[in-house]
């Protein structure tokens, strides 16, 4: 899983995304978040996909804030969309594979790889929001592609202080992909979660199943496959998790 890998899925997620947004309309419903439509989302991702893009062109080593919505609608927010995916494509495409520049999880020790996956992800999780407004049946995911995004989610996302997965009393919850070699424990304190991936430890309630599936269960796209043992903390997962 390199950095052109994964520039090869964020090249095509993106072209599925602005298709699936064009043959939905911008004015259409996303079920998977709720309260926006289509045009919010390809604002929303193309806003991302500039930010990130800037990041590498620039070298720029500290945070930044995204820049504002563009006030474009229809065929013209498709077609900025489409620029926005295009410019960071190329700009990841074509960055020195050591650039310096800022991150901002745990991962990839290559600030490219890790804008790379990131984005990837991005752009795959948005593109299934866009076809699910579109209606019918959803591009494939790869199942590596999958195991790599639970990893992200689990070992990047939720290790950082905004995590709001706490307990007040140590739980362990264990994640399972049942179509690949891959099982996450996740240890949930007070404060950040910390997960290894191992099964290393008995844990009090598993969450299971195919990797696609499971991989948008975790982003909050669709229902678990399946759970076992305390429903409780199952439930306290599916409360808190949410990326903010």
């Amino acid at each position: 899983m390199d950095t052109a890998w994964f520039v090869d899925i964020l090249e095509e997620e993106g072209r599925l995304l602005a298709a699936a947004s064009e043959e939905a309309g911008t004015a259409a419903s996303v079920p998977a978040c709720p309260g926006w439509e289509v045009r919010d989302l390809l604002r929303h991702t193309g806003v991302v996909h500039r930010w990130a893009a800037a990041f590498v062109a620039d070298g720029h080593l500290a945070p930044r804030p995204m820049g504002e919505h563009p006030d474009l609608d229809g065929a013209e927010l498709v077609a900025w969309y489409r620029a926005a995916h295009r410019r960071l494509v190329d700009t990841l495409a074509g960055a020195a594979p050591d650039v310096q520049c800022f991150t901002f999880l745990p991962g990839p020790a290559s600030a490219l790889a890790f804008w790379a996956r990131r984005q990837a992800h991005e752009t795959a999780v948005h593109r299934f929001d866009a076809e699910s407004a579109r209606g019918g049946t959803p591009a494939p995911i790869g199942t590596d592609f999958a195991v790599d995004g639970i990893d992200e989610l689990l070992r990047g996302f939720h290790a950082r202080r905004k995590s709001r997965v706490r307990s007040e009393r140590p739980r362990v919850l264990r994640v399972r992909t049942t179509d690949a070699d891959a099982v996450w424990t996740v240890r949930l304190s007070a404060q950040p979660p910390v997960t290894t991936r191992d099964a290393a430890e008995d844990a009090e309630c598993e969450l299971a199943g195919p990797a696609v599936e499971l991989y948008l269960a975790l982003w909050n796209r669709l229902p678990v496959p399946a759970q076992s043992g305390d429903p409780g903390l199952a439930a306290l997962w599916r409360d808190t998790s949410a990326v903010v």
